[in-house]
């Protein structure tokens, strides 16, 4: 998963992702968009949605950075699969 900023909204969740050298504004699981900086998404996101009344500012939104989405496993250590009981 990649760094992202979430609103959760009484309409739905909204996202900001970080994908690549540009970032994707997302309704729920619908993408609404592309944009170069995370202050145009957000942007297009409150001009689409008047009525959710989004934070102005990604300060209030929630920031994930793409560092804690990361799996913690080194990558040379062998995945452990558990069998489930029954």
């Amino acid at each position: 998963m990649l760094a992202q900023y979430v609103y959760p909204a009484k309409a739905g969740l909204f996202r900001i992702i970080r994908h690549g050298r540009r970032w994707r504004s997302m309704f729920d699981m619908q993408e609404t968009g592309r944009h170069d900086s995370a202050e145009a998404a957000l942007a297009a996101l409150r001009a689409e949605w008047p009525q959710a009344r989004l934070p102005a500012s990604l300060a209030d939104w929630r920031h994930i950075p793409q560092l804690a989405l990361t799996h913690a496993r080194a990558s040379g250590e062998p995945v452990i699969r558990w069998r489930l009981a029954g």
